[in-house]
């Protein structure tokens, strides 16, 4: 290798798998050659890969920093790196010693201090006299036992937060949006391990992020034993197969995290009817580049061929599902209507509670009505829409009144395109209620770009909704001055705290007047 190498005057890397045989060669460094993280074998974040790297470098100097992230990034057993002197000589019988001037040994280290070791210059001899097989068992033992301390929630995903501010955006507005995302993951059954950030004008068309960054997400994640790597915004299809390639685990974006709550959440048969049109939706475009088996070619009644393949069998598939789905959408929004046309002939007055997620909208509902709607702490605890019967003084004669009071769907910060389109049925109980009760968590600390946010949602409804009242929740969480800059905002806001159950008179007394300006003629 070293004469070879002098020869060319470049540097040669070998990959040597356990058994001693060679795998791969490459001129080149070691971050140059390195294997693809895909044609890697699967291994664990307890495991190595099973390869070792022997590679020369012309300058007699330790190994380069990217050298060793290659080692990490492909959790290589150990690195080796031969200095060569630049002149050598052929020993009779062969051997070429005289070409390499000192050697370098590098492996990775358990701790969470440091990522590698890597050894002092040393000659030839001392490194081939190294027993390697014996050090890979040392290392994976020590791998095991600090893995097995980490796995305490072993069946949740361990998940990495990857968040990019670009120039369009304030400090403030990103680190709620990734605390947001934290937030998501969470309430989808994810574990976050870390969060990494970058600042860069604009995405990468190809990665998001650098290609430096890039590297150290790959590290990081190795280093953590990270299963999932979540971005704060939505990806093409592209920007997840380049970044799967890079980094050999799965990619997914803000909005899959989102539909896999919705379907979690989803309980009834509309609810989860919705949810699938919304995945299918999403999962079109993203067929390609999902692996080999796609491009296996199919045949036979229904597809177009035997020269068709499968990829596209699937797409068609998912088109049939699709317009199916739609279909079923439409019958329900029909239904829906029709129920919504029954409680008009009766003069019921309607009211929509409305807000962004994990406002309150379910508790409030739950302290007015009686209802045992689920209520949680979490992000889209309540997905279907639930209807009630409420009893109020009328504003003008004070007699009792019934109305009907509607929990929906919370709203979130650029709700994904795809949820907006299959949660129409949903969101119409929103456009054709007489009036909405716009619920705040007063308590957040971006409560008012979620006002921002609830009223663009509101102002791209195909209808427009009915006269509105902000209703500040969660008043017992907050400060005097948080409580005195909502009331200089919004002076005709009701403040209330639905779980401690205050201010629910005023709040009666105001949806009674409400409902009386909503419904009144002219």
């Amino acid at each position: 290798m070293a004469a070879i190498s002098t020869e060319i005057n470049q540097p040669v890397s070998v990959y040597i798998n356990r058994r001693g045989q060679v795998i791969r060669v490459g001129v080149g460094t070691p971050r140059q050659t390195q294997i693809p993280a895909l044609e890697l074998p699967r291994y664990g974040a307890e495991r190595l890969s099973g390869i070792r790297c022997i590679s020369t470098q012309l300058k007699s100097e330790a190994p380069s920093e990217a050298a060793l992230t290659a080692m990490a990034m492909q959790r290589l057993d150990v690195l080796a790196v031969l200095s060569l002197t630049g002149g050598g000589f052929e020993r009779r019988g062969g051997g070429a010693t005289g070409y390499i001037k000192e050697t370098y040994l590098a492996h990775l280290v358990p701790h969470p201090e440091a990522i590698w070791n890597l050894s002092p210059p040393m000659s030839l001899d001392a490194l081939s006299n190294q027993d390697f097989l014996e050090l890979v068992d040392g290392l994976e033992a020590e791998f095991q036992r600090e893995f097995v301390a980490k796995q305490v929630d072993s069946d949740r995903d361990r998940v990495l937060l990857v968040g990019l501010m670009t120039q369009d955006m304030t400090p403030l507005q990103f680190q709620d949006g990734l605390e947001e995302l934290a937030r998501l993951v969470d309430t989808a059954g994810g574990q976050v391990l870390e969060t990494m950030q970058q600042k860069r004008p604009r995405p990468h068309p190809q990665t998001v992020v650098g290609e430096g960054k890039v590297q150290e997400i790959a590290l990081t994640a190795q280093t953590l034993g990270v299963n999932l790597i979540v971005f704060d915004r939505d990806l093409s299809p592209a920007q997840v197969r380049n970044l799967e390639t890079q980094t050999g685990i799965r990619v997914v974006d803000r909005t899959e995290v989102i539909l896999d709550i919705f379907a979690q959440r989803a309980q009834s048969g509309a609810g989860k009817l919705q949810v699938e049109l919304a995945q299918m939706e999403y999962m079109l475009p993203r067929l390609t580049g999902r692996g080999q088996a796609m491009s296996r070619l199919g045949g036979g009644i229904g597809t177009r061929g035997p020269g068709e393949t499968k990829l596209e069998t699937e797409r068609r598939g998912i088109q049939r599902r699709i317009a199916r789905l739609q279909q079923q959408v439409n019958q329900l929004q029909a239904h829906r209507s029709r129920l919504r046309l029954q409680r008009q002939h009766q003069d019921v007055p309607s009211i929509a509670l409305v807000g962004y997620t994990n406002a309150g909208k379910s508790t409030l509902l739950n302290v007015l009505t009686n209802a045992e709607v689920y209520t949680a702490d979490q992000l889209f605890a309540t997905l279907d829409p639930t209807t009630r019967r409420l009893v109020i003084p009328d504003a003008v004669t004070d007699e009792a009144q019934q109305i009907v009071i509607t929990d929906t769907v919370g709203f979130i910060h650029e709700l994904p395109p795809s949820l907006m389109d299959a949660f129409r049925a949903t969101l119409e109980e929103v456009t054709e209620a007489d009036a909405l009760l716009h619920v705040v968590d007063l308590s957040h600390p971006a409560w008012q770009s979620q006002i921002r946010s609830v009223m663009a949602i509101l102002s791209e409804m195909p209808v427009t909704p009915g006269p509105s009242l902000i209703v500040f929740n969660k008043m017992d969480q907050v400060d005097g001055d948080t409580l005195v800059l909502a009331k200089e905002e919004f002076p005709q806001g009701v403040f209330i705290s639905a779980s401690d159950r205050l201010g629910l008179e005023t709040l009666r007394h105001r949806i009674s007047q409400l409902v009386h300006y909503a419904i009144a003629p002219g």
